[in-house]
């Protein structure tokens, strides 16, 4: 492992961690990001960056609930989703994140 491999536990923590990757070109494990893979992937969030937004509410939301569900059972999210003032998971949530487990 190479000496930027051995800081992967300090660095790759938090909302930022894979934005400062990407921007080094270094993944976690100190391995090169191929240029093949950065270049799609600058050119997928130029289009993104251009897209007309819906309001903060909804992107807020929709991050809750793509994130929420790696970490928060399903029952919880929804009541606290509810709770917040946020509509309360969709059918076609709870298949896609939680119909698997």
């Amino acid at each position: 492992m190479t000496a930027e491999g051995n800081v992967v536990n300090s660095d790759n923590k938090g909302a930022d961690a894979i934005d400062e990757a990407i921007a080094k070109g270094i993944d976690f494990d100190g391995t090169p990001i191929p240029p093949a893979k950065l270049e799609l992937y600058t050119k997928v969030m130029a289009l993104e960056a251009n897209r007309q937004r819906s309001g903060v509410s909804n992107t807020m939301r929709s991050r809750i609930v793509r994130i929420g569900a790696k970490h928060i059972p399903q029952q919880e999210l929804d009541k606290l989703l509810e709770e917040a003032g946020f509509a309360p998971l969709k059918e076609k949530e709870i298949a896609f994140y939680y119909g698997g487990k």
